[in-house]
């Protein structure tokens, strides 16, 4: 009898005599296939020997083992082979170490503190005590305590090694440090790079300063203060436009030329840990199950982290009812003074396993191969490139005109502007989700800003300024639009205040940022940041000049020739026809090609973001660090998924003559 192991053959116990490996009757040792310490037994003979482990699924995890950066004690739990319990007594027999009982013998606080708690979860262990000059530590994985010993405090040794499981480890750390982690978790980014550090009543003073200068000159030279907002928008227009235009040509040109190819797997699997945080998401715990089993990647090699506030009952509850597979856990948590997504993940990466990072968000539907897609590239790319970004659509895009638009929008970006910016090199600003990093970098640049509501945008540009790049990679993550009004203003409303926070945090030192960056980036830079936000909050201005179109009087028409207002409709119209063109060409694949008589309807869409921009301006002063939370699992109800999305995604391929094989 054969089974399929992801899609491999693998030998199970009913064909072992015809391998000859093992007799059917009989146990015996099974040569382990990496070699093993002098004078240690492996630790597959002893799981066997103690009758823990049968014969059959023994040879299944040494198949995984091979092609998987896998520990077996991780393949064999994941399968449900063995629990914890027994690999940490087998641990114990091959290391000669004692089992350790962490809810009798807890660890003691003050070591802890020595060695760090961030450090303890990281590496899973815990500081039992001190006696005779000698530290007792429990550990999980006593293959890595001789690499962990050299990172330990010198004064506290030597150290001695008692084995526990992972689990146990764990919560013994949550159950005495959990508030100071919570802490360091809110401040992980250093202070000149955070927006903790931010004067609200000094920057309330700023606003409201500029606020009342600009009203008092209209009140006095209304037509002057007029003309220079009206200036500074009509540039602002040109440049945003000019930037879209380069970069969707640069997009455009790098398809043309994209291999066909099939990319060859990673030599071995690694584990990427995903982080999905959830607020308040009663009713969207069986679909997340549901849609994350999808994903075709290894069980024992996904580490998937739901990630929910502590007093968030509601969520807690719904997924205490629901069937979490073994690879899915829930990580609550603590209550603090702020409550934002950055400060979740901060908080959460500490427990993750993984060497990559992957974040979701609650209602996300990833595309089953998407994983491995992830660990291809990472293999192959440059050790610079630290950051994948896939593309965001939307699962239900017919719901209404609101939904269609939203898709729109989203297209032209992730499939045309964002990945033409990411080849020019310039600094992309992240999407919230479907991300991954390598976690040492994540890791060094501080993780997440927890006080910024837009910390992918923040993290882009850090990830940038460090000299590290982001790519985009051809694979589809379909989310929820969001399609109404007011929870659409509310969205916006919290990236435009994000995006200008971010700005101003950047901006603190212009002259270090132009060093970080270099010119180019950095003219860049204003113009997606500081260029974008002008033109949602000046649009009123650019909709004023449409009634000369008309042959309507305009304040500023005195101040022109007919030369000047023919060029400046020709902007207005070429700007608009430029918008049209790059979202029909964004649309144009099959699974979105019914919203190209929609695309002209986009003229009606984005005044909308004009609301969003002035309630962006009132929050940067009342409450810059408030979450305005999207509520999720309203219009996908009766949403069914395909198995797989077969639409390739022509994004991220070098231009000639420098093909990039991995991408298919």
């Amino acid at each position: 009898m054969e089974t399929t192991l992801h899609g491999q053959k693998a030998v199970t116990s009913d064909n072992l005599s015809d391998l000859r490996l093992l007799r059917p009757a009989q146990k015996r040792r099974v040569p382990p296939p990496r070699r093993a310490r002098a004078g240690r037994a492996p630790l597959e003979q002893i799981l066997v020997d103690l009758g823990y482990l049968s014969p059959g699924d023994l040879l299944k995890a040494v198949s995984l083992r091979g092609r998987e950066d896998a520990r077996l004690g991780d393949i064999l739990i994941a399968h449900g082979w063995i629990t914890e319990t027994q690999l940490m007594h087998a641990l114990a027999q091959q290391w000669g170490a004692s089992p350790i009982d962490l809810t009798r013998d807890s660890p003691d606080p003050r070591l802890i503190d020595a060695l760090g708690a961030e450090f303890c979860c990281t590496k899973v262990i815990a500081p039992i005590r001190r006696v005779g000059g000698v530290t007792l530590l429990a550990c999980a994985h006593p293959d890595l305590f001789a690499s962990i010993q050299k990172d330990l405090p010198k004064e506290y040794g030597p150290y001695r090694m008692a084995i526990a499981t992972e689990r146990a480890i764990t919560d013994s750390l949550l159950a005495r440090r959990k508030t100071q982690m919570i802490r360091r978790a809110e401040s992980r980014v250093a202070s000149e790079m955070s927006c903790r550090e931010r004067d609200e009543r000094r920057a309330a003073t700023w606003l409201f300063g500029v606020l009342f200068a600009g009203a008092l000159g209209l009140t006095l030279m209304p037509l002057a203060v007029f003309a220079l907002l009206s200036g500074w928008a009509i540039l602002t227009l040109v440049l945003t436009s000019a930037l879209k235009l380069w970069a969707g040509i640069t997009q455009a040109r790098s398809a043309r030329y994209m291999p066909q190819t099939t990319p060859a797997p990673a030599a071995r699997l690694p584990v990427i840990s995903i982080m999905v945080p959830m607020f308040r998401e009663p009713d969207i715990a069986a679909r997340l199950v549901a849609r994350m089993s999808r994903l075709h990647y290894p069980r024992e090699l996904l580490d998937m982290l739901l990630v929910v506030e502590e007093d968030d009952h509601v969520t807690r509850d719904a997924l205490a009812k629901a069937d979490l597979p073994r690879w899915m856990r829930v990580l609550p948590v603590p209550d603090g003074p702020i409550r934002t997504k950055p400060r979740a993940l901060n908080y959460a990466l500490n427990f993750c396993r993984g060497s990559i990072i992957g974040v979701y968000d609650a209602e996300d539907a990833p595309h089953p191969d998407q994983l491995h897609m992830i660990a291809r590239r990472f293999a192959k790319a440059p050790p610079e490139v630290v950051c994948l970004q896939g593309i965001l659509d939307y699962y239900n895009p017919r719901t209404n005109w609101l939904s269609r638009c939203f898709t729109i929008e989203y297209a032209t970006w992730f499939r045309m502007v964002l990945p033409g910016i990411a080849k020019l090199g310039f600094v992309v600003p992240l999407g919230g989700t479907t991300l991954f990093f390598r976690r040492k970098v994540l890791e060094e640049l501080g993780c997440w800003d927890a006080h910024n509501v837009t910390e992918d945008a923040d993290l882009g540009v850090r990830l940038a300024r460090k000299g590290y790049r982001t790519e985009l990679v051809p694979t589809v993550t379909q989310e929820e639009a969001n399609c109404r009004m007011v929870p659409w203003v509310k969205q916006r409303s919290r990236w435009l205040k994000g995006y200008a926070i971010t700005w101003a945090v950047h901006m603190r030192s212009p002259r270090k940022l132009m060093e970080d960056l270099g010119p180019r980036r950095f003219w860049a830079f204003q113009v997606m940041f500081f260029g974008s936000l002008s033109q949602y909050v000046l649009a009123p201005l650019l909709w004023s000049f449409w009634l000369m179109v008309f042959g309507l009087p305009h304040p500023v028409q005195s101040l022109l020739s007919d030369t000047q207002i023919t060029l400046l409709v020709a902007v207005f119209v070429t700007a608009e026809l430029l918008n049209i063109c790059l979202a029909a060409w964004a649309v144009r694949g099959e699974s979105h090609r019914f919203l190209i008589p929609w695309v002209p309807s986009m003229h009606l869409y984005f005044p909308l973001g004009a609301i969003a921009g002035w309630k962006a301006i009132y929050e940067l002063v009342q409450k810059p660090f408030y979450w305005d939370k999207t509520t999720h699992g309203i219009f996908d109800l009766h949403i069914t998924l395909p198995a797989s999305q077969t639409e390739q995604v022509p994004i991220a391929a070098p231009p000639r003559p420098q093909r990039a094989p991995w991408i298919s």
